[in-house]
């Protein structure tokens, strides 16, 4: 029988295209409408459903390896944080589902916000399907959860890390720092060896060093041709030629940094740095370039976004200007996903077919 790679909210493609690179695929459950078709353009197999009332009884005996990423919104610090009230129901759920006993509607019921409980079903699929392997992705303030989830799963037998990870130490152009719990009923597990450093690290005698970490200026090149430099804009800007090696920004841009957010603290990143945790929704329009004064340039365009979060400048994003970025600021940035996954992945797994 063929067992395959699941990935729980799988958002755009993150994960996937972290597999895409190992040489894997996966198939992808997704309720958004936009990201769907995100996933469907890239190439990314996908079932569109309500992970949370998803009958895990098919899935039985099919799963060699499970991934998932639940919505961040209710613990983020970006965010109301409705989740840290709902903490302690989420606990209570993850020990009634060890113990046997669903009371996901019961305790859903007394959420501040329903959406919290989505961070118990990676344990939901993981009890009843038993993976070989187990990825698992979210903000810092859901470690607590995962090391829960964790004990649990070492109690059947599983091998378990639970911990923070920047993707900047794993060549992505950003600061993202986020919790892994990372599984495997086959091999002991460990958090990947971080590729890169804050400073470039020298040769010693048990080899190279660690790489200097990416800068935005070292990605925010586009594919050959004419690029214009107008953001989101449809007139304007400044055209020069990609045909070699390029910025995606004028020469003038050397000066500029990159602003996070809309008050007198807001993170600010000189673009000879790595970017800060790209967070968009209501702050959208607040992640902008400034100049060498501090002032407003224009917004960070959707193509530099995605260059940023990692993904190709091509990717195809769909949906509103709102909707794409929503979807670059929640995926898993695809070299730390690729990362990740070489710690657990198993030799072989096969894509899950979807009905038409």
């Amino acid at each position: 029988m063929n067992r395959h790679i699941i990935d729980l909210f799988a958002g755009p493609g993150g994960w996937s295209e972290g597999l895409r690179r190992l040489g894997h695929t996966d198939t992808g459950f997704e309720i958004d409408a936009a990201a769907c078709a995100t996933r469907a353009a890239a190439g990314h197999r996908t079932i569109r459903t309500d992970v949370a009332a998803y009958p895990t009884a098919p899935l039985v005996g099919k799963v060699a390896g499970l991934i998932a990423s639940p919505p961040c919104q209710t613990f983020s610090a970006a965010g109301l944080r409705a989740g840290t009230d709902d903490i302690a129901l989420c606990h209570q759920a993850l020990d009634d589902l060890a113990a046997g006993h669903d009371t996901r509607p019961i305790l859903r019921a007394a959420c501040a916000d329903p959406r919290s409980l989505l961070a118990v079903e990676p344990l939901r699929y993981a009890l009843d399907t038993r993976p070989d392997w187990i990825a698992l992705e979210e903000v810092p303030s859901v470690e607590p959860l995962f090391a829960h989830t964790a004990r649990i799963l070492r109690s059947l037998g599983y091998s378990a890390w639970v911990g923070l990870l920047n993707a900047a130490d794993y060549g992505v152009p950003q600061t993202r720092r986020r919790a892994f719990l990372l599984a495997s009923a086959a091999r002991p597990v460990s958090p990947p060896d971080p590729t890169h450093a804050a400073s470039a690290e020298p040769e010693s005698l048990f080899g190279p060093g660690r790489s200097g970490w990416v800068t935005m200026a070292n990605v925010l090149h586009l594919p050959a041709g004419d690029v214009i430099t107008r953001g989101e804009h449809h007139t304007g800007g400044n055209r020069f030629t990609t045909t070699g090696p390029a910025w995606a920004l004028t020469a003038r841009a050397r000066s500029w940094t990159l602003r996070v957010g809309n008050r007198s603290s807001a993170t600010r990143r000189p673009v000879d740095a790595p970017a800060p945790t790209l967070l968009f929704g209501h702050s959208l329009n607040d992640v902008a370039w400034l100049d060498d004064n501090g002032m407003p340039v224009r917004r960070l365009s959707t193509v530099e976004a995605s260059l940023l979060q990692d993904f190709p400048a091509d990717y195809p994003w769909t949906g509103s200007r709102t909707k794409q970025f929503e979807q670059i600021g929640n995926a898993v940035p695809p070299g730390l996903a690729a990362a990740v996954l070489r710690s657990v992945l198993t030799p072989v797994s096969f894509p899950l077919a979807v009905a038409a």
